[in-house]
């Protein structure tokens, strides 16, 4: 749906909510869910969904000749919905089956890779509003412990595989006039991380390999999420000033909150802490976890690594990829990052840096049941939390 204030301002939701598994599965749970989200949100106007396909989702929407592709645009377009984002950054099953590390598989080193990025640009082509640009979100590269940073025959494979679907979008674009672009989605203990890395990752291998007559930014931009940036305690205002600075754009915000965890002195406080975080610790996804300290920050690659330091001393705050629901900053003893979106959205107000924001809360099925409920209207409450922010 198009925000208020005539900017091109478009939010959605990623469709990485619904479990899944196989065309005809995702687009029951379009018909479920984004058909009466769009009556009870925006019934005159156009409802955007964030599509999140899998390889083999992808493959069998451009099967036949895209005869399912064609059937579905068309859908769309009687029920005034639109795609103008996918989400690509899990290749395989999403849901009810352990994910973990193998999210980020395979990486970009892979041309499996490659290939699933281009059936999703073929789609996205297809699917896409004239006049509006599109974006495809990918993994952070690799997975941290995968690839050594001197290890330079990766990272030759990397920056060739991202400059050469950035070449085949600029093509796409000078020959049909839609304008895609890869957005890459840092990640805790992912292969770029920080706002730091991600620069760095542009200046070293993108920027001075490129050869085209548009920057390579136009073409490879990023999945910017305000989960995964808050876990690394990374001021938004900074972060976003620092990307400027160095020419790199922000194709989509992902809109979401982690877990906030203050460590108080008295042991009996973090045991009732830690009882509270045991439900977090599940078996699906991972939950990396990033420990402020007296002097420095302590990493964990999974929760359930973590709680058992949870008394040390040393440890001041815990912040915690476990993406909960936008519209609530406390469950106490625990917290969110929720003040660091509401920055972020005050910024996005003031001078917007973006023009696709979307919602991306995927954790509804293994939330503790306190903080469960009934998805649909779950979802609908996320939209107007983040429509009141901009009344603010």
């Amino acid at each position: 749906m198009e925000l208020p204030g005539g900017r091109g301002e478009q939010l959605t939701y990623c469709t990485n909510i619904h479990p899944a598994n196989g065309w005809e599965a995702v687009w029951t749970s379009l018909r479920d869910y984004a058909l009466p989200l769009k009556r009870r949100l925006c019934p005159g106007g156009r409802f955007g969904i964030g599509l999140r396909l899998s390889a083999r989702e992808a493959e069998e929407l451009l099967a036949a000749g895209g005869v399912r592709l064609r059937e579905f645009h068309a859908w769309l377009r009687d029920h005034d919905l639109y795609v103008a984002l996918i989400n690509g950054f899990p290749y395989g099953p999403f849901h009810r089956e352990r994910v973990k590390e193998a999210v980020f598989a395979p990486d970009w080193r892979s041309p499996e890779r490659l290939d699933y990025t281009r059936r999703l640009a073929s789609i996205l082509a297809e699917l896409l509003p004239e006049g509006m640009e599109g974006g495809i979100s990918t993994c952070p590269l690799s997975y941290k412990g995968w690839v050594a940073p001197q290890e330079s025959t990766a990272w030759e494979a990397i920056a060739e595989h991202v400059l050469r679907i950035a070449r085949e979008l600029a093509e796409l674009h000078a020959r049909t006039g839609r304008h895609l672009h890869l957005d890459v989605e840092p990640e805790p203990d992912g292969l770029i991380e920080t706002t730091a890395e991600t620069i760095a990752f542009f200046e070293r291998w993108l920027i001075p390999r490129w050869q085209g007559d548009a920057p390579v930014t136009d073409y490879v931009q990023l999945c910017y999420d305000t989960c995964h940036m808050a876990v690394e305690y990374e001021r938004p205002d900074e972060s976003l000033a620092a990307l400027a600075g160095a020419g790199i754009r922000i194709g989509r915000v992902q809109i979401s909150s982690a877990l906030r965890v203050a460590l108080p002195d008295r042991a009996s406080e973090r045991e009732r802490i830690g009882a509270a975080l045991l439900p977090f610790a599940e078996s699906t996804y991972l939950h990396q976890v990033i420990e402020r300290r007296r002097e420095g920050f302590r990493r964990y690659r999974d929760l359930p690594d973590a709680l058992p330091h949870l008394h040390d001393p040393a440890a001041r705050e815990w912040r915690i990829h476990y993406h909960v629901p936008i519209f609530l900053a406390r469950y106490d003893p625990l917290a969110s990052t929720q003040d660091d979106l509401r920055q972020l959205l005050a910024l996005q107000a003031h001078s917007p840096f973006t023009r696709h924001l979307e919602i991306e809360t995927y954790t509804w099925e293994v939330l503790p049941p306190a903080l469960k409920g009934d998805l649909l209207p779950m979802i609908e409450r996320e939209f107007r939390w983040v429509l009141a922010q901009r009344s603010i």
